[in-house]
């Protein structure tokens, strides 16, 4: 009897957590460069925030300017943009950013937000906050693309960005993996629902990352 309370216990615990960290707005600072369309010169350039959640993209830009893109079909990286019109996700930026492409205009998101620093935002990479472990169901910007992607297929990509499965544990219709960042230690988590990556997110402890 113990042993089964004990695992009913374990099991609500999990499922809160899982719950707690699909709540948590997923928002990162970044920088955004903005091209009208065909045109190789930025009409605009500053600070922006960048937000994922359930694989509707968000990008707010300095100037109020918001881009709210809802994903469509069955291969990731196509969108509508709050117009109804059709935009896409290219690569082309690697592990730097992503490449956003709208009806008229192209928007670049850098994760670096260099030669802004902390301008109007906390991203920066000043050395103080590149050694705080992000607190619990920050999006992890890097891997922002894969959201969406077939885990299978996807697992492969973690390694080769430096990221080592640790453990997974099931709860509800959805699976919580746990995986290491390499260069920094965090512990990060991974939601997969009908095998397709749903959310990846920084766990705030790293103990959650021991076996």
């Amino acid at each position: 009897m113990k042993y089964v309370s004990s695992a009913v216990v374990a099991g609500v615990a999990i499922a809160t957590l899982g719950l707690a960290v699909a709540a948590r707005a997923d928002t990162v600072d970044a920088r955004c460069d903005v091209y009208p369309k065909g045109s190789d010169r930025a009409k605009s350039s500053g600070l922006c925030t960048f937000s994922q959640r359930q694989g509707v993209v968000g990008i707010q830009l300095q100037s109020g300017k918001r881009y709210d893109l809802v994903p469509v079909g069955n291969q990731p990286g196509n969108y509508r943009d709050q117009n109804g019109k059709a935009a896409y996700r290219q690569s082309g930026l690697g592990d730097r950013g992503q490449i956003y492409r709208l009806s008229n205009e192209s928007i670049y998101v850098y994760w670096d937000t260099a030669p802004y620093g902390n301008q109007g935002g906390t991203a920066g990479g000043s050395s103080t906050a590149a050694a705080t472990q992000p607190d619990a169901g920050t999006t992890v910007a890097r891997l922002s693309d894969l959201v969406g992607a077939r885990a299978g297929q996807a697992e492969n990509t973690l390694k080769q960005r430096g990221y080592r499965f640790v453990k997974a544990s099931p709860s509800g219709n959805s699976v919580y993996s746990q995986w290491l960042e390499s260069k920094t230690n965090y512990c990060v988590t991974i939601q997969t629902q009908e095998g397709r990556y749903q959310s990846i997110v920084y766990a705030g402890n790293s103990v959650d990352c021991q076996k």
